[in-house]
């Protein structure tokens, strides 16, 4: 259709012999010129296609936020978690954040669960990270 109007056939007369509409015959013309970087007036097919792609993706990443939160509030109802406090820096006490007040190990790797200085106790992400913490622990006193 696009060739055909570029060749002189107007929209209107395409759409009575085809079945679009003319404006749908125009929205194509004006959509390929796009593409061609013929027109700057919108996005091309590809960065509309990327922006539907990571409107899905916000999305989604929202619903998991949603569902990490009631995660979240369901295990500290549950295991009565307060959060975990946050280990101090390298220039506080324990320089090395090795097995000081508040620092957690995780068992297979004895490394420590870092949580950034940015993330205040008792916000959401940090009671997230202590309920996932205590559900970790649980399952490992569980292991045989």
């Amino acid at each position: 259709m696009v060739e055909l109007v570029r060749s002189g056939r107007t929209p209107e007369a395409l759409a009575r012999e085809f079945e679009p509409s003319a404006q749908a015959i125009r929205n194509w013309v004006a959509q390929a010129g796009r593409d061609a970087g013929e027109r700057t007036d919108g996005l091309r097919t590809g960065e509309r296609e990327e922006m539907r792609r990571l409107r899905r993706e916000n999305r989604r990443l929202r619903e998991e936020r949603e569902i990490l939160a009631k995660a979240t509030a369901w295990f500290a109802r549950e295991t009565g978690s307060g959060g975990l406090p946050v280990p101090e820096r390298e220039s506080g006490p324990f320089p090395d954040r090795h097995h000081g007040p508040g620092a957690r190990c995780l068992p297979e790797t004895d490394r420590h669960l870092e949580l950034s200085s940015a993330i205040a106790p008792g916000t959401a992400v940090d009671t997230a990270g202590a309920a996932l913490w205590e559900a970790l622990e649980a399952n490992r006193r569980a292991a045989p």
